[in-house]
């Protein structure tokens, strides 16, 4: 958790290097004037004031910066203030308060929680329990990519102390503003303008360049192609290989620290090349490292994979060895967190990107299983796959309760899902294979093709159970995922085989592809059917399994390639969930189809044709709520899909039928031009 607490009081006598640069700052900031009006009311005690500020828009549109000013103004007011990054939030409500502990006792204290997204679970909890129990007097800023829930916008309670704010771009004369102060030449101004809009992110790159080149400006168009350009030309000659590589690191890393440098590049000055990369204009500085702005970032991953696709994967493959060496060494708590870095290193593949989000870890946190949760794992199991599966949870919690974990939620504690692990040692007891079809289905099938030796074991997912998303990609499959691979990892020997026991079979044996194996296997307990998906961890040692799906993002995607009906209705599918992460849609299947396959920014107009196609539909009469559950989903930034059914005023049930409408209607509009083509839609 990234924790800055600056309670130190301005004033004293001379000018202190913090002063000029605060004041550097707030001579460089422009626009925004609302906000800091609305904040600066807030820092002089006005009885109308808003208390909590909620700030949101998209990358890059300048949330940090503004809580850069609004964090100076409040050090220069003579306030404590608590800073933490999103990004580094724990996965425990409790080290949240400890770390925010001075809210509660000091009126004038100010919390500011930047990269909100990062640690959005913890928004309802906030809320409802930590909120209403901060001093009065003081100030909370939370900015993030999302929009708040609508039920706190919407309570009256909290109508006098929230303002929230959507950041957008800069006004014309905004921009000009910014360009100016940032030393942009007046003949180049326009240009500048004209590819970078209101964008900040894009004007301060913009910016840069023009101050580093001479005349560089006036070649600049607006695409996706030329913001890879105008990076390239930002960072113009590496001043060295070492500073190239460097510059890999960053790009792929989830954030990057000197230690981090000092593992992937042994032979160099990892302090000098450090320093380096925190100034370059597009990389943001925390606490706990450094890391590219998201638009920025990929950018430079496309630019490098074009200039050095070989180096490129040399650096995955060295920092998967360095995330694999603190995944063993780290304690178990700390090494699940790596684990989901090390995934970030292969966000690029499909199957990894749907079973992990990175910006969403939802609102669950894995713990232990307690002797009072037992009756209630046992119901879930019950209600969700019958009274079989429940009477063997009952069971393997009796032989095995440690392999146990289980989902709360952050908001109120609640045992929400549940995970069973299971140890099966060589020989087996006849008592565990005569109870569970499973296990045994399980040992036939490592027996006849790889028989463990005495004293290994087979580790077994045995139960994977959260009734509100049943073996679906959540937050509880993303952490339990990341359990059991990390387990693996961590294995000092003995463990022959892993398996994990899932139901959808054809799902997972799609998002597994490359990571797992589907050993054919189908055992029945009750109504349901179960298949097995298995490595063999003797034949393939972790290394080699990370290997393995290196070698898999190895493989280029050929743009020529045929797709079936089903796979472009699950492009099409995956964009529009994508449709709010600028990282996954850039990655969208469908940039290979015919739709896009003449334009100048693919990504672009895909994203304006299905903007269009999704209006259209709303055009017919019959369709029309099709097009509001359409929207209200992907389109609003609802968390889930009950609180899309909401916003779009339905019940659950109703909502659900006119989505699928939409979806099938949008399907078929656009497979109709991938056969056809665009230009013979009437």
């Amino acid at each position: 958790m990234t924790v800055s607490i600056d309670s130190r009081r301005e004033g004293t006598p001379g000018r202190s290097l913090g002063e000029r640069l605060r004041q550097a700052r707030s001579r460089a900031f422009v626009g925004r004037e609302e906000q800091v009006a609305a904040f600066g009311a807030a820092l002089r005690d006005d009885p109308s004031a808003a208390l909590v500020f909620y700030l949101h828009g998209p990358g890059g549109v300048g949330k940090s910066t503004l809580v850069r000013h609004l964090t100076d103004q409040a050090r220069h007011a003579n306030r404590l203030v608590i800073e933490l990054d999103g990004r580094f939030v724990s996965r425990s409500t409790a080290d949240f308060e400890q770390a925010a502990q001075g809210l509660f006792d000091r009126p004038d204290a100010v919390l500011v929680v930047d990269s909100f997204e990062h640690c959005q679970w913890l928004e309802t909890w906030l809320w409802q329990r930590f909120l209403p129990r901060i001093a009065d007097g003081a100030l909370v800023v939370l900015a993030g990519r999302q929009a708040p829930a609508v039920e706190w916008t919407a309570d009256p309670g909290w109508a006098g102390a929230l303002h929230v704010a959507e950041l957008g771009p800069l006004s014309e004369e905004q921009a000009r503003r910014l360009l100016a102060v940032n030393g942009v030449r007046p003949e180049s101004m326009d240009e500048v303008l004209r590819f970078a809009g209101g964008n900040p992110l894009a004007l301060s790159l913009a910016a840069a360049v023009d101050s580093a080149r001479a005349g560089s400006a006036q070649e600049w168009s607006p695409s996706a192609e030329t913001l890879g350009t105008l990076i390239a030309g930002l960072i113009g000659e590496m001043p060295s290989p070492d500073h190239r590589r460097a510059l890999e690191v960053a790009a792929q890393a989830y954030h990057t620290t000197e230690q981090l440098l000092q593992a992937a590049l042994p032979e160099q000055d990892a302090h000098e090349l450090f320093a380096w990369l925190r100034g370059l204009p597009f990389m943001e500085s925390t606490a706990h490292g450094c890391h590219p702005h998201d638009a920025a970032r990929e950018s430079v991953v496309a630019d490098l994979r074009w200039r050095a696709p070989d180096a490129f994967q040399a650096m995955k493959r060295r920092l998967s060895a360095e995330y694999l060496r603190q995944i063993r060494e780290l304690p178990e708590h700390q090494a699940l967190g790596v684990m989901s870095q090390l995934y970030y290193l292969f966000r690029d593949q499909r199957n990894i990107r749907e079973v992990f989000t990175w910006a969403r870890t939802g609102q669950v946190q894995d713990d232990p299983l307690r002797p009072e949760d037992i009756e209630t794992v046992v119901r879930m199991a019950r209600e969700t796959e019958g009274p079989e599966s429940a009477e063997l949870v009952r069971y393997w919690i009796g032989r095995q309760p440690d392999g146990f974990s289980v989902y709360r939620s952050i908001d109120t504690g609640e045992a929400v899902a549940f995970g069973g692990r299971i140890d099966l040692a060589a020989p087996p007891d006849p008592q565990d294979i005569a109870v569970d079809p499973v296990v045994a289905a399980a040992w036939e099938h490592c027996n006849s093709t790889a028989p463990p030796a005495p004293g290994e074991y087979i580790a077994i997912t045995r139960f994977l159970i959260c009734p509100g998303a049943y073996q679906v990609p959540s937050p509880v499959t993303e952490l339990h995922h990341s359990r059991v691979q990390a387990t693996a990892a961590r294995s000092r020997g003995g463990m022959a085989q892993g398996m994990i026991v899932l139901h959808d079979t054809e799902l997972w044996g799609r998002l597994l592809r490359g990571a797992l194996t589907d050993a054919g296997v189908r055992p029945r307990v009750g109504d349901r059917t179960y298949g097995l998906f298995v490595t063999d961890w003797r034949q393939v040692p972790f290394e080699m399994w990370l290997d393995n799906i290196l070698d898999e993002s190895d493989r280029p995607a050929t743009a020529s390639a045929q797709i079936t009906r089903p796979e472009f209705d699950q492009a099409v599918r995956e964009t529009l969930q994508n449709w709010r992460s600028p990282r996954a849609f850039a990655l969208s299947e469908l940039l290979k189809s015919r739709l896009v396959a003449d334009a100048v920014d693919p990504v672009a107009d895909l994203r304006a044709l299905i903007q269009q196609t999704v209006d259209e539909v709303g055009r017919d009469a019959k369709l029309i709520k099709a097009r509001e559950a359409l929207v209200a989903t992907y389109f609003s930034g609802a968390p889930t899909q009950e609180a899309a059914a909401r916003r779009a005023g339905m019940s659950f049930s109703t909502y659900r039928r006119h989505l699928r409408q939409g979806i099938d209607t949008v399907c078929s509009v656009l497979w109709d031009m991938q056969l056809r083509g665009r230009g013979d839609q009437g």
